[in-house]
């Protein structure tokens, strides 16, 4: 079965690109359906083709497409889904992107700088999508970057239940890797009932990605140190708040991430590092290639299965993370 028909004759469709199908058969086999099929293709010049090979009239239509390497490739072809999509004419579109391409470029930080993330918003909306569903967005004021419901997924009772099912939380610091990280990192320890501690943290200005940590603010001496960031790119910041936890006498620095996204080094990095266990989830593909012993995947997709479920139901998303500040 390709989709669900609600008693008043809704029906839920699911749709996927080719970033990252393992997800979204993940996600369908929770909701008990199969991705409707889809011809997706190439041009001999690399332009996308996309053509859906059911009817979609009046559907729920939930298009799933990771903006992973290579990352204009794969937004431009669920652009193109949406596009086809409100062509053919699917009554609403949402776009669910476990990993929102662009996220970083929030804010201009400096002169001429664009805001990549707005720009991302727009594209979406010009291409007919009716709503957004993301997981750990970097910031969350992306969500008002679009012009309609922006569903906000958190992979924390995810990662959570995995640590505290391993760990004595007593003995546990939550670390920010910096500022930005936060309020998030609240979160966790009003989850776990343990105490926060802040990595301050500068960039050299003239260096791409060359992290200079300065402090560690807080009880970590002898304390089991979970360092907790919404992505792991070329894992520098994460590589160097290990290091600082350690020479304040961490016993052992545990990383968590919603996004395991392993650029470059990251994983020579990490491995050789003195991190005892990097957890992310599956937001993601993490090919063969980018796996190693300390690295711990969880599968995000019942967390974006319920809420479909929810949003085709016109339920409440929010009472997913009820209990969550």
């Amino acid at each position: 079965m390709t989709g669900i028909t609600s008693s008043n004759e809704k029906k839920l469709m699911l749709f996927s690109g080719r970033a990252h199908p393992e997800l979204t058969e993940e996600i369908a086999g929770c909701l008990d359906i199969e991705p409707t099929p889809t011809r997706l293709s190439d041009f001999a010049n690399g332009e996308i083709f996309v053509r859906f090979l059911e009817s979609v009239r009046g559907s729920d239509a939930f298009v799933v497409q990771s903006h992973t390497s290579p990352i204009n490739r794969w937004i431009m072809e669920q652009l193109i889904m949406v596009d086809a999509l409100k062509r053919a004419s699917a009554k609403r579109i949402t776009v669910v992107t476990p990993f929102f391409g662009y996220a970083r470029q929030d804010k201009k930080s400096h002169g001429r700088e664009p805001i990549s993330a707005r720009l991302m918003a727009d594209l979406f909306a010009t291409a007919g999508a009716d709503r957004l569903m993301a997981v750990d967005l970097h910031t969350a004021q992306i969500q008002g970057f679009f012009d309609g419901p922006v569903d906000h997924l958190f992979a924390l009772p995810i990662l959570a239940e995995y640590i505290t099912a391993r760990l004595d939380v007593s003995q546990v610091t939550v670390v920010a890797p910096d500022a930005g990280r936060v309020r998030v990192c609240e979160r966790w320890t009003d989850r776990l009932g343990c105490p926060l501690a802040i990595i301050h943290k500068r960039r050299d200005p003239d260096v791409a990605h060359k992290v200079a940590v300065s402090e560690v603010v807080g009880q970590v001496a002898g304390r089991t140190c979970i360092v907790v960031d919404d992505m792991i790119d070329t894992g520098a910041t994460i590589i160097k708040a290990a290091e600082a936890l350690f020479e304040q006498g961490a016993a052992q620095v545990i990383v968590t991430a919603t996004h395991g996204v392993l650029s470059g080094a990251a994983v020579d990095g990490l491995k050789n590092s003195a991190i005892s266990e990097v957890i992310v989830t599956n937001t993601v593909p993490i090919p063969g290639e980018k796996r190693f012993d300390k690295l711990t995947v969880l599968s995000i997709a019942p967390l974006i299965a319920r809420a479909i479920k929810e949003v085709f139901s016109d339920g409440s998303v929010t009472s997913l993370f009820d209990g969550q500040s």
